[in-house]
């Protein structure tokens, strides 16, 4: 089953025009999947330099069992943001977990298509929305029975939002589940400066290309007109915030239309679209802000190495 928002392209437009006009400009990252960026970001996620998506798909499929360890008999699951859908593939396979209905939100129909198929033959039911985070939320206990569910919020995808907005969406999750319930959220935790700058600003410029694609997609479906080539990529580390910022700089003045969001911009050189945010965390913080959204203490997993969490938090 697959169910979809009323009318994507419409929000598409009106966030465009809302964030393109703030100061300093900005873009909602979870824009940058559509079938060509989602591909873009898969090949990311294979970058040596990029190592989120093999660390935790390691602790995941390490640790597989003793993250479900609670449930034994049949469990519901659900991910937001769920990608292709390996990392859950990787969870229930290797802790061999009885599962009835899947439930997988994703903005990117593409990645939705890829990760029904890639989940298809782990349970009775595969359901797929393509929607925001807010979409799934709501949706979700309406295709649920007493069964428990166990939420997946993987991948670091809670980075993108400031901190007050990450404490805010844990709490909606929260609201969301009922008791024998549980979130199990994939962090990035705080590394080194060098390590982090070439993760999002790697040598073969793979990232480059997804940050830019952004623009190439309102191009293409909301009637812009910017020119790629009068943009480079840039990622900064922000040591007081601890997040990594990815911008689109203008190398030129210029102006840009977007018919669909009834926009035109007036672009200095050296003027910066502010892209994405990916926040990263240390262990504590992590465990001390699922109580704070009304879980229980988390159990955690962390791969030392690479510095990524995992924790469990139960309702």
């Amino acid at each position: 089953m697959l169910i979809l928002d009323s009318d994507p392209r419409a929000l598409f437009a009106a966030d465009i025009a809302e964030s393109l006009q703030r100061s300093p400009r900005e873009l909602p990252s979870k824009y940058f999947y559509d079938p060509l960026g989602s591909a873009l970001f898969e090949a990311i996620c294979q970058l040596p330099w990029y190592r989120i998506t093999r660390s935790e798909s390691s602790l995941l499929a390490g640790n597989a069992q003793e993250i479900l360890s609670p449930y034994r008999g049949p469990i519901d699951v659900a991910e937001l943001g769920c990608g292709s859908g390996l990392k859950m593939f990787a969870l229930l396979q290797h802790a061999g977990a009885s599962v009835s209905c899947i439930q997988l939100i994703d903005l990117s129909r593409a990645a939705l298509e890829m990760a029904r198929a890639q989940v298809a033959p782990l349970a009775d039911t595969v359901i797929a929305l393509a929607g925001s985070y807010e979409d799934g939320l709501q949706r979700v206990p309406l295709h649920r029975d007493e069964r428990p569910l166990v939420m997946l919020f993987l991948g670091s995808n809670i980075g993108n939002f400031d901190r007050p907005a990450a404490h805010a969406l844990l709490r909606r999750v929260r609201d969301a589940l009922r008791p024998g319930d549980a979130l199990l959220l994939g962090a990035d935790l705080t590394k080194p400066t060098r390590d982090l700058l070439l993760a999002y600003d790697d040598p073969l410029q793979v990232t480059a290309a997804f940050n830019r694609n952004v623009l190439r997609r309102i191009n293409d479906e909301l009637g812009g007109t910017f020119d790629l080539d009068g943009f480079v990529h840039r990622a900064r580390w922000n040591g007081r915030e601890r997040r990594m910022e990815m911008h689109l700089v203008s190398t030129r003045r210029q102006t840009v239309h977007v018919a669909a969001a009834d926009l035109v911009l007036e672009l200095e050189s050296g003027e910066s679209i502010w892209t994405e945010s990916s926040y990263k965390y240390e262990p504590g913080e992590i465990l001390e802000a699922g109580v704070a959204a009304g879980f229980a203490r988390g159990d955690q997993w962390i791969d030392q190495e690479a510095r990524f969490s995992l924790t469990r938090f139960a309702v």
